[in-house]
């Protein structure tokens, strides 16, 4: 940031310095030019002719200098067939005159046909009532005073602008030091975090980076979330398979009967564990994707084409928009609507009846069959692992377990109640639409 403001502060500055400079150059040299107009038309203006044809002067011109041989300052006019009439100051020398234009107007320019001295040069053609002949009336003056008077104007330029510029340039480096100082800040409280020393970015910060801490701050929440998620789900997934196991080791070393029927039980229920933490383990991995989006009705006509297979006597309604999308990952949307789906068609009478509808900022999806239900008191104690209220039917008792701790790690929520419409269980699952 500092070495690309330099490089624009050093280009502006040149550029508005190159820019001052021919100003004011211009402005010095006008200055000398409206001078030598002056004296040129008090020549014109003092211009007679002489008894002989010549010309001469009225009045003696005011500045000493004409008088001085050599002093910077000249005149002279000057007429074909005529000797010039010059100032004393030209002494032995001459004016030239250029044969090749007619300068009816006042033209001004530089020569250098002094060799010691630069001249700038301003003349006019003049042709007198009294006279045929074509006088060129010229005031010449050395142009060392000019040229010093730019010399010190650009000089004085150049040491202010790189004084203007070196001030800028260290300016915006103590601005840019002092702007990205909070980020040191940030660094070093990170660093602390690493070590051990802290877990939070705790300091007081400008407005500009508090946005960036915030969202820092909440990204260490949601891991420290995660790894306790995942540490929990460990823990409980060791306790539940530890009762299991200890069985099946007890029957072993006891050389039970029974020891294979015990394995194949034991067993069975380690898979549930196993199977219902993966699910949520996948659920809380895939969470922390921001961009997670899936079309319900699009999962939902996937999971009625499989349930349907399983359950041909079934018959599938679904109503609601088809543009509702939440914030779930196809597969795990998949996995809730396929439970409540499969639930529905094994335990309700034939009829299974789906609607889709906004609710805020969530979309609620409704579940409902013709079955005989669940009392209302024993609606919370399905969503326990390994609980089946209907043990005629194969199952695990994980489906309604999972669909709660999956709708929940997305922000979601599933209640059970009684249809209206059919008689059996409603089932209201509530995820958070994605816009």
């Amino acid at each position: 940031m500092t070495i690309i403001a330099a490089v624009w502060i050093t280009l502006l500055l040149v550029g508005g310095g190159l820019a001052l400079d021919r100003v004011l150059s211009d402005a010095i040299t006008r200055n000398m030019d409206y001078q030598l107009e002056y004296v040129l038309r008090g020549m014109i203006a003092a211009g007679e002719i002489g008894p002989d044809g010549e010309v001469r002067f009225s009045r003696t011109l005011a500045d000493q200098r004409f008088l001085e041989p050599n002093s910077g300052l000249y005149w002279q006019v000057s007429g074909k067939g005529q000797e010039p009439f010059r100032s004393r100051s030209l002494w032995d020398r001459a004016l030239q005159i250029g044969p090749e234009h007619q300068d009816s107007q006042i033209h001004v320019y530089d020569s250098k046909e002094f060799p010691d001295q630069a001249l700038r040069v301003m003349e006019r053609d003049i042709m007198f009532p009294d006279s045929n002949v074509l006088w060129r009336f010229q005031v010449a003056q050395s142009r060392d005073e000019l040229d010093a008077q730019i010399r010190t104007l650009r000089r004085t330029l150049v040491r202010s602008f790189a004084l203007l510029g070196l001030g800028l340039i260290a300016l915006t480096a103590l601005q840019t030091l002092y702007g990205l100082w909070p980020l040191r800040r940030i660094r070093n409280a990170i660093v602390a975090m690493r070590e051990g020393r802290a877990n939070r970015v705790d300091e007081s910060l400008p407005r500009e980076v508090e946005p960036m801490v915030e969202e820092l701050n909440a990204l260490l929440e949601h891991n420290e979330k995660q790894a306790e998620e995942a540490r929990r789900h460990a823990g409980n997934l060791a306790h539940a398979l530890k009762t299991p196991l200890t069985v099946i080791m007890n029957a072993a070393t006891a050389q039970a009967p029974d020891l294979s029927e015990t394995v194949i039980r034991e067993a069975t229920t380690m898979r549930r564990q196993v199977d219902h933490h993966l699910a949520r383990a996948r659920a809380v991995g895939r969470r922390g994707h921001a961009h997670s989006r899936a079309n319900v009705w699009a999962s939902l006509e996937s999971v009625e084409r499989a349930v349907s297979r399983l359950y041909g006597h079934v018959r599938f309604d679904m109503d609601g928009p088809r543009d509702l999308d939440v914030r779930i990952e196809r597969q795990d949307l998949d996995e809730l609507l396929g439970n409540l789906v499969e639930n529905s068609a094994k335990y309700g009478g034939g009829s299974v009846f789906v609607t889709i509808a906004p609710a805020g900022d969530f979309v609620e999806i409704l579940v409902e069959d013709d079955g005989r239900g669940i009392p209302e008191e024993q609606r919370q104690k399905t969503f326990d692992r390994g609980t089946r209220l209907d043990t005629s039917k194969p199952g695990t008792g994980l489906g309604l377990s999972i669909v709660r701790d999956v709708a929940e790690i997305y922000g979601g929520s599933i209640e059970l109640e009684e249809s209206e419409d059919l008689g059996g269980l409603l089932a209201r699952l509530r995820l958070p639409r994605a816009v």
